[in-house]
């Protein structure tokens, strides 16, 4: 391979690797964004203010970069010849447990950054209750599901953007 092919594919693999990391994101941020407002607005009826919006977004910077590295990793290679619903469930259950262990750094810097110490931050957090955590854990787990399937299924067609042509684009399906 000659150093031009060599540095094109560098540059294609680099691109392919963003473009999946911004889809990644795309889709958490607008996940944890509605789970924002749905707190919110759960909260409003009892006159609790809820502005934690930033969270959603920094939790979808790093957990779209988690999943990244697990692709790059090959977490749940160890199902490759099994139905797809393996792998789409142990790849949701590894990241949801991901977002639990984020919402217990997240409650541990916060209460860092406001001088109260690490262990005030986990005491907030057993204040909230662990069924909040419990409940933020299931909800991802559930929203996770559909996102590792399509992720499973476009490995499976081995085509890079075959699973958007098939969504995105007029006549990519075969005529019946």
């Amino acid at each position: 391979m000659d150093e031009a092919t060599q540095k094109t594919s560098w540059k294609q693999k680099a691109f392919r690797e963003f473009v999946r990391y911004w889809i990644n994101f795309v889709y958490l941020v607008a996940v944890f964004s509605l789970f924002a407002w749905y707190r919110r607005l759960i909260l409003a009826e009892y006159d609790i203010r809820y502005l934690k919006y930033g969270v959603a977004i920094i939790e979808a910077l790093i957990l779209a970069k988690v999943i990244l590295l697990g692709d790059m990793l090959g977490l749940g290679r160890e199902f490759k010849n099994k139905p797809l619903i393996y792998p789409t469930l142990y790849n949701a259950i590894v990241f949801s447990l991901f977002v639990g262990l984020f919402a217990i750094i997240e409650h541990t810097i916060g209460g860092l950054l406001r001088g109260k110490g690490a262990m005030a931050g986990l005491a907030e957090l057993r204040a909230e209750g662990w069924y909040e955590l419990l409940a933020r854990c299931l909800i991802t787990f559930v929203m996770f599901v559909p996102f590792f399937a399509f992720k499973e299924l476009a490995k499976i067609l081995h085509e890079e953007n075959s699973l958007g042509k098939l969504f995105f684009r007029k006549g990519c399906l075969p005529a019946t």
